[in-house]
């Protein structure tokens, strides 16, 4: 586990988006394919906004998110709108996204098909990730229904409903996260480095983000 920290957030995200190109760009050197996870919410917007327009064979990339709400793209709270609106445009337009929602009324009845779709871009090249002052990270939340099998089970996806999180989750899992060749956790302000500070002394149970600690590279600026 790396900890970096940066004098502000502006670095921080051109800083962590030129990383992530590069790590993508060495895997496309060497193979056929690369494939990124990114999380949703406003944090790593920044990052999108300059990654999309990084130098890469993007039509060999494959872009998922590390976690939907189980809610049709139209919907404000969609990750997967966010996704394509700030990375998956510019140069990065071509590349190749991978779903985490299906048009059915429960994330159950489409479980199968969508693990099936990520596997072939397993195991993932780079991983980004954020994490709550709950210390949750993708919707591996603290007290969710089917935590224990996202923590500790060989899943791919699990749906995941949790207190607090008014829609239920699709989420990958602990397992396909640490499978990463690259793992990055990116966090801003003073709750979340105490959020940080704590996670690291728990047990996943408590601060699920434990679980994914150990060989990320963790990249925080204070505001």
């Amino acid at each position: 586990m790396e900890f970096i920290e940066y004098p502000d957030s502006d670095i921080m995200m051109i800083t962590l988006a030129n990383q992530i190109a590069g790590e993508l760009r060495q895997a496309l050197t060497g193979g056929e394919r690369a494939s990124l996870a990114v999380p949703g919410g406003t944090t790593p917007g920044p990052v999108f906004d300059s990654l999309c327009a990084a130098d890469l064979d993007w039509g060999r990339v494959d872009v998922m998110l590390t976690d939907e709400r189980w809610v049709p793209e139209g919907n404000p709270r969609s990750n997967t709108r966010l996704v394509k609106s700030r990375l998956l445009t510019g140069r990065a337009h071509d590349a190749r996204y991978i779903p985490l929602y299906a048009e059915t009324p429960e994330p159950e009845e489409s479980l199968d098909a969508l693990s099936q779709g990520i596997a072939a871009s397993l195991p993932l090249t780079v991983c980004l990730l954020g994490m709550g002052e709950d210390m949750h990270t993708a919707s591996l939340f603290p007290g969710a229904d089917r935590l224990a099998e996202g923590l500790s089970g060989s899943d791919i996806l699990l749906p995941m409903r949790a207190p607090g999180a008014p829609e239920v989750r699709m989420t990958l899992t602990a397992n396909v996260l640490n499978g990463a060749l690259h793992r990055h956790i990116l966090i801003i302000g003073a709750g979340k480095r105490d959020a940080y500070e704590r996670a690291r002394l728990l047990t996943a149970e408590h601060a699920p983000v434990a679980a994914v600690l150990r060989g990320a590279t963790i990249h925080w600026a204070e505001k």
